[in-house]
């Protein structure tokens, strides 16, 4: 009997690698359908203050390194930063501070490539395994996020913000906490628990499929 093989990610478990060209092209329109994902997802935006908005994109960038690998995962985001540099209206314009959200954007490189990474190593197979994944994939773009939101802003934006009742106190730490965390906490809980779901139910279906030898 012949070990069984596992794939890394869902992508090569649906699609397995074959010759140079068609290898070439599955990973072009895996990395670009996702980085147009990512870009759609972003269009869906509410503004709960006036730096960053609440967006579908981290359920996207969740579901790039997940499905795709750390490879093509980091691969897609570049695709999607590139894209936006020129001009393509793939970013979450809009609010007082265009540009205050630059961050969570090289936050999802990170973010693609961490959870791609550790789905990679199996964790994508296990629903707690892939939630933890998933968490680490959150942090990395909150990491990025939350560091440009600190240093983004200019004491006289902050000292408006305060007057205008928009923020309770001229201080990175307030920008963080109230435009960076609280307004997304349960949003971004909501997003992260759909693409653990809709990654555990590929894989049962992929199990099921091929009778378990993924």
């Amino acid at each position: 009997m012949q070990p069984t093989t596992h794939t890394n990610s869902i992508a090569e478990a649906l699609i397995p690698r074959s010759t140079f060209l068609v290898n070439l092209t599955v990973d072009a329109t895996l990395i670009v359908g996702y980085a147009a994902l990512t870009g759609l997802a972003a269009q869906l935006k509410l503004f709960l203050n006036p730096a960053v908005p609440i967006t579908g994109q981290t359920f996207a960038v969740l579901l790039a390194g997940a499905t795709l690998g750390s490879r093509r995962g980091v691969a897609s985001m570049l695709v999607y930063l590139m894209a936006g540099i020129a001009g393509i209206q793939v970013f979450a314009s809009g609010g007082v501070f265009p540009g205050s959200s630059r961050g969570y954007l090289l936050g999802f490189v990170a973010a693609a490539g961490l959870v791609g990474y550790l789905c990679e190593r199996g964790w994508g197979r296990h629903p707690l395994k892939l939630v933890a994944a998933m968490l680490a994939g959150e942090a990395a773009i909150y990491v990025f996020g939350l560091w440009w939101l600190a240093f983004y802003f200019t004491p006289a934006q902050l000292a408006a913000s305060v007057s205008a009742g928009k923020l309770s106190a001229a201080t990175s730490v307030a920008v963080v906490w109230e435009w960076g965390v609280r307004d997304f906490i349960i949003g971004d809980a909501v997003k992260l628990l759909m693409a653990a779901l809709g990654v555990s139910l590929a894989w049962a279906g992929i199990r099921r499929l091929k009778g378990g030898g993924v």
